[in-house]
């Protein structure tokens, strides 16, 4: 057994902000990823998880957009101090500001096991893309592989229901977006 040893956050959330990376693995033992993610300046895909997580604010707030069995989103905020569980196979979309952290806790992937990030159209909330990427080491950063896949591609981003073209500012691996819609709003919010 190795040595057990605290993690102290505020230094992580420091560290973290001198790197210009997203996150900061805290650790990958055979059956848990411990991990410290900073917001990102733009946020719009839905994640799906192949485990349960836990997400734990440690500073700043969270809107947690989800979508429903039925395919309705809804957003639950999260602020700085709370955690929610989020359940394995549920579509979620973190969104917070760059000067907010949070603490996220999950089981590491088995073989076969996979990850989706999956784009929905804003004009028509049909599907746009969906990459899969099988994770064995989070700090390969798949949010920022799944991104460049997106937003590197016209026909990624072509709805083929209405053929809105979503508009391609590289996403969260490639700097400040302009404004406009799916991009983190100012203060948290709840959806009706």
């Amino acid at each position: 057994m190795d040595e057990l040893k605290a993690v102290n956050l505020g230094q992580v959330m420091t560290t973290i902000k001198g790197s210009g990376r997203p996150n900061t693995v805290l650790w990958q033992a055979p059956d848990s990823i411990a991990f410290v993610a900073r917001g990102r300046e733009f946020r719009s895909e839905f994640h799906s998880d192949p485990s349960d997580e836990v997400m734990y604010m440690i500073r700043g707030d969270m809107n947690l957009h989800y979508r429903t069995p039925d395919g309705a989103e809804k957003v639950v905020v999260i602020r700085e101090g709370e955690i929610v569980h989020c359940p394995a196979g549920t579509p979620h979309s973190p969104r917070f500001s760059p000067d907010a952290f949070v603490l996220v806790l999950e089981r590491k992937r088995r073989g076969g096991e996979d990850d989706r990030f999956t784009w929905f159209c804003e004009k028509c909330g049909a599907q746009l893309h969906q990459s899969v990427k099988h994770v064995t080491d989070y700090r390969e950063d798949p949010v920022s592989r799944a991104y460049e896949e997106f937003y590197g591609s016209e026909a990624n981003r072509t709805c083929s229901k209405c053929n809105h073209v979503t508009e391609s500012h590289g996403g969260p691996a490639t700097g400040p977006p302009r404004s406009g819609p799916g991009m983190n709003p100012d203060p948290p919010r709840m959806l009706p």
